[in-house]
């Protein structure tokens, strides 16, 4: 039975990564810790990243869905964890506090980034429905008025704007040349390889 989601292998080799590590102690993360408030960006905060990045894979899992790549999720997760450590040793924090802290900053991350996903997903719909009223609007007053209509009488017809007309129009003229031209160059690319069957 196949998975149904698609990053299943690159999970699998993060998690053996991740198991890899090799924990350290309550004293080594103290050591670390001071190195890294010392030498910001050295390798004291990257060994301190590595120790968390199981934290960060399992923040990732909890949150884990189809709508949204695990192995995007885990790259936002490990950013905010280097982030996390950075700004905790900056701060001369305790070392029995670092866990809890990387931990707060994945988990308020990653919930941002689902947040800010889901409301991407929601702009994507609005402006496909906006597109989808006005070419219906667009067609029915063509038909009716035997030519193209204004911006004017497609806003009163809508009750619309006409910036938002405007606006609607020219996302709609962006997409109709972008396939425009993904068509041509796909028929450019038969015509060199002399293979026209499929047109």
């Amino acid at each position: 039975m196949s998975s149904r989601f698609t990053d299943d292998s690159e999970l699998d080799a993060v998690a053996a990564q991740v198991r890899s590590f090799v924990p350290l102690s309550a004293e080594e993360v103290a050591g670390l810790l001071h190195e890294a408030r010392t030498s910001p960006g050295g390798g004291a905060s990257q060994r301190l990243v590595e120790e968390h990045l199981g934290a960060v894979l399992g923040s990732v899992l909890a949150r884990r869905g189809p709508d949204v790549s695990v192995m995007d999720l885990y790259q936002e997760g490990s950013v905010a964890a280097t982030v996390a450590v950075g700004e905790y040793a900056a701060r001369g924090g305790p070392s029995g506090g670092l866990r809890a802290y990387v931990a707060r900053v994945v988990d308020t991350f990653l919930d941002d980034v689902l947040e800010r996903v889901a409301a991407e997903r929601v702009a994507d719909a609005l402006v496909v429905e906006q597109v989808t009223l006005f070419e219906a609007a667009e067609l029915l007053l063509r038909g009716r008025l035997e030519r193209e209509p204004t911006t004017l009488e497609l806003a009163a017809a809508m009750d619309w704007t006409p910036e938002r007309v405007e606006v609607v129009r020219d996302a709609l003229q962006r997409a109709r040349e972008t396939s425009d031209s993904e068509i041509v160059a796909y028929l450019d690319d038969a015509d060199d390889a002399g293979d026209t069957s499929d047109i």
